[in-house]
């Protein structure tokens, strides 16, 4: 594939591009009003099959606070937002 087209090269970076919990917040907050926390975006990617880190707060297999229903959609839109999910 040749990147002579810079529509291509912004897919690619998008594709192979993992984004920050901060910049998943923040994109949240300003299209959807709220802030969700960071277990709820990492409940998100483990139901939608991406990578997690080991958290060093996380206390056993258990989730502790797993992402309310009313929230997921606007998590999973941001996950599509920065190309971590397909539509």
């Amino acid at each position: 594939m040749t990147l002579d087209n810079s529509t291509e090269l912004t897919d690619l970076l998008r594709r192979n591009a993992t984004a920050t919990y901060k910049q998943i917040q923040a994109w949240v907050k300003s299209e959807h009003r709220f802030v969700p926390k960071t277990c709820w975006i990492a409940h998100c990617k483990e139901l939608n099959g991406l990578p997690l880190g080991r958290a060093p707060n996380r206390q056993g297999l258990r989730r502790v606070e797993p992402c309310p229903p009313a929230k997921r959609h606007a998590i999973e839109d941001a996950l599509r937002h920065f190309g971590m999910l397909t539509a």
